[in-house]
């Protein structure tokens, strides 16, 4: 019964711990950017895109701007990945949990 409560107050401290993290992602703020700055994107760490700006030089071609969205978008969003990953990976060894667990 002793390890059972134990374990118990370990996950309950795991799901506190990941929660905070999920909560500060939200609140963090990646941007990328394509066509050398033409193109910028801004994703939060949950992967959520925030603003596209594009300068008005490359707008008037539309199949290059088309192009250069989707390259700084899934730009922004690889690095948010990576960036939640990295907190999570961390918040699992702050917790003692073996690396890739989480």
């Amino acid at each position: 019964m002793q390890n059972q409560m134990k374990m118990l107050q370990q996950v309950q401290k795991m799901q506190s711990r990941l929660a905070k993290v999920q909560a500060e992602l939200e609140e963090e703020r990646v941007e990328s950017s394509a066509g050398g700055g033409a193109v910028r994107a801004v994703v939060n760490g949950q992967q959520r895109l925030l603003s596209v700006a594009v300068e008005p030089e490359v707008a008037s071609d539309i199949e290059m701007l088309q192009d250069l969205v989707v390259a700084a978008v899934n730009e922004a969003l690889d690095r948010s990945r990576e960036l939640a990953a990295s907190r999570m990976q961390a918040a699992a060894a702050d917790l003692g949990l073996p690396p890739g667990l989480i």
